[in-house]
């Protein structure tokens, strides 16, 4: 029992919302080619997976490591439509429950039937910390209070919020895991795989950022194209596209936008990019001062050329942003204007909030988002500019970064950083909720009007009425400016001419759907 919007905004039609009718998922492209009859594919990323666990982090180039052998509950579609996976049909018997029915022909790498209880298990070692972990990707369940398996092929999930919010949730952050395997290991899982998937892991190594593929034999979907699959890890932009360029690497992320005309026009290799659903802003941690001035925070907006950056370090590849979430997203208000270039209104601002002469330090994270050094180091210096406010930047690792952003504690955070956001759920929720709600793991913004309209949100059933809501909770935080609002980012890919493939929005690599 799939779940559509309707309407204009709705995930069906999203495509047309932002123009990116490049994005559908090459679907049929695999042919008829079995194990050994394809050969390896290369995919470099900027980064790699700190651990072989699916349920421990919320990083989308984990998720494209780890996705290839551990599956979803539901499949999310290029579109945003959810369609059956392991899991092939669900109901709503009533307003706080959903019924999963487990496909029954489906084994683990090593041999484990997939049951139900699995399926049940995988859900609360994430939304129940005395089962599983503390994992950051209860962000992503909002509602889900856990689930029971009925017996070896149903699950009754428990929730509290609208069912569209509970199915999306499940659809993207149910990577379904063997619950005696993973019982009888030290959690999370550092160094070992067993997933359901159409590749199995033959080498994982987080320490020189590799990993290695091959296909599952066993695999109840159809056999990929793709015999031999190689993931890793290259921080430094440069040294991605000369991996492109000597076909050591087949598809690579993130080409800087000075390099997009050199690849397109070199043999055998190509560019093919696409607008993500990736949101790119400085947060600015309100727990304390300067922060926790409504106008300094707004001062920060109007003292950086948002525009200026995309048309000259991102060479046009972007989109201004105007509140948490992209257009296109369930909930964007459409109605809402950028933060303009105001150096003087900035410094009036700064003024009137009492931080005069403040020294402020934006943290970022390099080689993780397109040109990202480039931006930070960009916006502080716009920043500094200002007579009133001293601003520099400084490197953080991102492994770093994530792990003192995503404890849920503002106070540990840094008060000025640069980070991304993707939306894999096509809904506001996922962009609000994580950073605006109490005991999420992303929260870094305290303000108890907003988190208590993010929470009637979510439990409004009409979805005519839930999206007017959300595009008024997206208003206010516009007002209340958390964050600098900065761009949606522009997914660039190099990759070899011949594999069948293309971008999709939420930025997911699934190698199963390519082909040669």
């Amino acid at each position: 029992m799939a779940r559509e919007r309707d309407g204009p905004a709705s995930r069906r039609s999203f495509l047309t919302a932002v123009g990116a009718t490049s994005v559908v998922a090459v679907a049929g492209c695999l042919g008829e080619e079995g194990p050994g009859d394809g050969e390896e594919v290369v995919v470099t990323q900027g980064e790699f997976a700190p651990n072989a666990d699916p349920n421990a982090d919320n990083a989308t180039p984990t998720y494209n490591v780890l996705d290839q052998v551990y599956e979803p509950i539901f499949d999310i579609t290029a579109d945003g439509e959810i369609e059956p996976h392991v899991v092939e049909d669900w109901e709503f018997p009533d307003d706080n429950s959903v019924e999963l029915s487990v496909r029954e022909d489906v084994v683990f790498h090593e041999g484990q039937e997939m049951t139900a209880s699995d399926v049940a298990y995988t859900i609360n070692r994430q939304v129940q910390e005395d089962v599983g972990i503390a994992s950051p990707q209860v962000d992503g369940l909002a509602g889900i209070q856990g689930a029971e398996a009925e017996d070896e092929t149903t699950v009754i999930v428990e929730h509290d919020v609208s069912p569209s919010l509970a199915e999306f949730g499940l659809g993207v952050f149910g990577r379904v895991v063997n619950e005696e395997w993973m019982e009888e290991r030290e959690q999370p899982v550092t160094d070992e795989m067993n997933g359901t998937g159409p590749y199995q892991v033959e080498e994982f190594n987080p320490g020189d950022e590799t990993a290695e593929y091959t296909v599952f034999e066993d695999y109840w979907g159809e056999t990929p194209g793709i015999e031999r699959v190689r993931f890793q890890a290259i921080d430094e932009s440069s040294t991605r596209v000369g991996e492109l360029q000597t076909g050591e690497s087949d598809l690579i992320v993130n080409v800087p936008p000075t390099d997009v005309e050199t690849i397109d026009t070199e043999d055998g290799i190509e560019i093919r990019n696409v607008t993500s659903f990736r949101n790119i802003f400085l947060v600015m941690t309100n727990d304390e001062a300067p922060f926790d001035s409504l106008e300094f925070r707004q001062a920060m907006n109007y003292a950086v050329d948002n525009q200026g950056i995309i048309d000259s370090i991102l060479g046009g590849f972007g989109e201004p942003m105007t509140q948490p979430v992209p257009e296109g997203i369930f909930g964007y208000n459409p109605d809402l204007e950028p933060y303009g270039h105001d150096p003087e209104q900035a410094e009036e601002l700064i003024e009137e909030s009492g931080y005069e002469d403040e020294e402020i330090t934006l943290y970022h994270p390099e080689g993780r988002y397109l040109n990202d050094t480039e931006i930070a180091e960009t916006a502080a210096e716009q920043i500094d500019e200002l007579d009133n406010v001293d601003c520099s930047s400084e490197i953080e690792p991102f492994d770093s970064l994530v792990e003192m952003i995503l404890d849920g504690d503002p106070s540990t955070s840094p008060d000025f950083f640069l980070i991304g956001w993707g939306n894999p759920t096509y809904d506001s929720n996922y962009g609000l909720n994580p950073w605006f709600v109490e005991g999420q793991a992303s929260y870094n913004f305290i303000d108890d009007e907003i988190e208590e309209m993010i929470l009637e949100s979510q439990t409004i059933e009409d979805e005519d009425e839930r999206e007017e809501f959300l595009q008024e909770v997206n208003a206010e935080l516009r007002e209340a400016s958390p964050w600098v609002f900065l761009h949606l980012q522009e997914s660039i890919y190099g990759v070899r001419d011949d594999l069948e493939w293309e971008p999709r929005s939420d930025e997911s690599i699934y190698v199963d759907q390519m082909g040669l």
